[in-house]
């Protein structure tokens, strides 16, 4: 048995243990698998891999996920992990799956961990980040009777153009519409003119995250400035710690945290400029991180990653399984603007036009741009 072989037996034998299957192992495994390949942030990045851990873990199998293994969630537990938006779907009950979930250390764990979890059987495999594109698709022409689902990017041939594979469902988020709203409300927050965005790596899918952030600025408070410093990373806490810290020391006074991990390390160099007595509060992205730092959090641009992995787990459960692109923004619920906890002076007015211009996005009436928008030209159509 391989090494990489070894270390997936291994981990499927403390799932087992871990839902309390000692010598019955094989009946923890006698519901059907569903594989998770993380991307390199990993658990534990109150964002994007902590989503998709939610929608399979705490949803589709029902358990939490804690130091001694997975125990059972209680229904109460799963409610109370529904965002605002979520809630008038009703609970997401468990749908019978044992969940298996691997991290990659790097970038080239993505295809043999993936390929693991097909030589495993599991019954879909899925993948989270753009940044498995191409593992993904490896993987699935060499299974081609295994389905598989990537979020947040769709396969793309030799030139960049999109391609579909009848066992893969890539699912890519219209980030430019929920980032508009975040730029709104910051436009309408600030008290200094110099809002300030920390993004992770400057590739096209960060850039449509600022297009809409510097549109929705413009459209609330078009005298205001946007100041943007990208971290090259996705991962260094420490990198986007500093990169907020100088953002703040440049008088802005709402930071944008876009960049994963480095995006935490915004949001702590915004919480402890907020203790030291400073008005200044930062908006994340993809999960809400409000509990980080309650008193520095605005809102959050969430993307219902998942959700996205719940309800593909119910229809591959169901035998509705279908493989193609799918994208989602406002209109489809896929993403959104989190509930606005801080007080501010104006906020009921703030956040109906923050209403006012998201109703206009969802009936086409505004079309928010997907790139930077040139300097002395009109951010989105008023």
């Amino acid at each position: 048995m391989s090494p990489r072989r070894r270390i997936l037996s291994l981990a499927l034998c403390l799932l087992a243990a871990a839902t309390g299957c000692k010598k019955e192992a094989p009946a923890a495994l006698s519901k059907p698998t569903i594989g998770l390949v993380l991307g390199l942030g990993g658990r534990g990045d109150h964002a994007f891999n902590d989503s998709a851990l939610r929608g399979l873990e705490l949803w589709a199998a029902g358990v939490k996920y804690e130091k001694a293994g997975y125990q059972d969630a209680t229904a109460s537990e799963r409610q109370a992990s529904l965002a605002p938006d979520l809630a008038s779907r009703g609970e997401m009950g468990p749908l019978g799956v044992t969940p298996v979930v691997l991290q990659s250390r790097v970038a080239e764990d993505y295809e043999p961990n993936l390929q693991l979890l097909a030589e495993q059987r599991v019954s879909l495999a899925m993948g989270v980040g753009f940044m498995l594109e191409n593992a993904v698709e490896a993987v699935a022409r060499r299974n081609p009777s295994l389905s598989f689902l990537l979020v947040d990017s769709p396969l793309l041939d030799a030139q960049g153009r999109v391609i579909t594979l009848p066992n893969v469902r890539t699912v890519v988020f219209r980030e430019e519409e929920g980032c508009f709203l975040a730029g709104a409300l910051a436009g309408l927050v600030t008290k200094t003119g110099r809002v300030g965005m920390v993004g992770g790596m400057k590739i096209p899918l960060v850039q449509r995250y600022e297009a809409g952030f510097r549109a929705g600025v413009a459209a609330t408070n078009p005298n205001a400035t946007v100041l943007v410093n990208y971290t090259g990373s996705f991962t260094d806490f420490a990198l986007g710690k500093q990169v907020g810290q100088d953002l703040l020391l440049k008088n802005t006074d709402v930071v944008f945290a876009a960049a994963g991990v480095d995006g935490l390390g915004a949001i702590q160099a915004v919480k402890e400029a907020r203790e030291a007595g400073k008005v200044v509060s930062v908006i994340g992205v993809d999960s809400d991180p409000s509990h980080l730092a309650p008193e520095a959090v605005l809102a959050a641009v969430v993307k219902h990653v998942d959700l996205v992995v719940y309800e593909t787990i119910r229809e591959q459960r169901q035998g509705r399984f279908q493989g193609g692109n799918v994208s989602l923004g406002l209109k489809e619920g896929g993403m959104g603007l989190s509930p606005v906890r801080l007080d501010f002076p104006g906020k009921e007015e703030a956040l109906r036009t923050v209403e006012a211009l998201k109703a206009r996005i969802i009936s086409g009436a505004l079309k928010v741009p997907t790139q930077v928008v040139p300097a002395g030209t009109a951010g989105a159509n008023p």
